[in-house]
């Protein structure tokens, strides 16, 4: 049940990457140069009310530190690669090894 759930997240970020992506290169495409856009400036012309309210619940449950060095990091890499890397990191949480157990007997 859970293997299904990660993997369904994960299906989920990569179609969000997808799209951020075709975003991007069109509007590299229209300006004649390399445009990546950050996750922070996705993230404020969708919902800068949620925006808001994760800074705030992060700066006053965690720490500070914890927003300016890793988080804001985050937040400033192109938006793509970020749901890139989550779909991936999601999808090796929810992947299912098979089972090597007869595999290499002689027929």
């Amino acid at each position: 049940m859970f293997r299904f759930v990660f993997r369904l997240a994960a299906m989920i970020a990569l179609s969000i990457s997808v799209i951020m992506a075709v975003l991007d290169a069109t509007r590299t495409v229209a300006a004649s140069v390399l445009v990546l856009t950050p996750l922070n400036s996705s993230w404020l012309a969708v919902s800068p009310d949620t925006r808001a309210a994760f800074e705030t619940f992060i700066r006053t449950k965690t720490s500070p530190l914890l927003w300016d060095g890793a988080i804001a990091w985050v937040l400033n890499q192109p938006g793509f690669a970020v749901f890139a890397v989550m779909a991936f990191l999601l999808y090796a949480i929810g992947y299912r090894r098979q089972r090597r157990a007869g595999q290499f007997v002689a027929n």
